[in-house]
């Protein structure tokens, strides 16, 4: 069983930044990759970024140049820089660890964004 922890969400305004982080205990993301996710009220879960265990980067068409994906130097934690936020990126959002035994979802941390 992979144990690791959200955090970093909160209430921003229109134009403002949260990063979001997923910090693994006792393993590395050496030997997994990473997800975000997030859910509107009302909508389904979708994905918005993700990095492999290789390092391979992908986001969500609607969040490229806005959200950055990233893995710290120890490998123990995976970050979601967000900018730009607008309404509409309100939602829950979730980190999903990918590998052997897998998928494991976090418990998801909200972000809300208004004015």
């Amino acid at each position: 069983q992979v144990q690791f922890v959200e955090s970093g969400g909160g209430l921003v305004q229109p134009g403002g930044s949260l990063r979001l982080s997923c910090e693994l205990s006792g393993s590395s993301f050496s030997n997994y990759g990473a997800a975000w996710y997030r859910q509107a009220p009302g909508k389904e879960r979708e994905y918005v970024a993700s990095i492999s265990r290789g390092g391979t980067i992908e986001y969500k068409d609607s969040v490229k140049g806005r959200f950055f994906i990233s893995r710290d130097d120890a490998l123990t934690t995976v970050y979601l820089q967000m900018n730009s936020l607008q309404p509409e990126d309100t939602a829950v959002y979730y980190c999903k660890i990918i590998g052997f035994g897998g998928p494991y979802w976090g418990r998801g941390t909200q972000v809300t964004v208004s004015t």
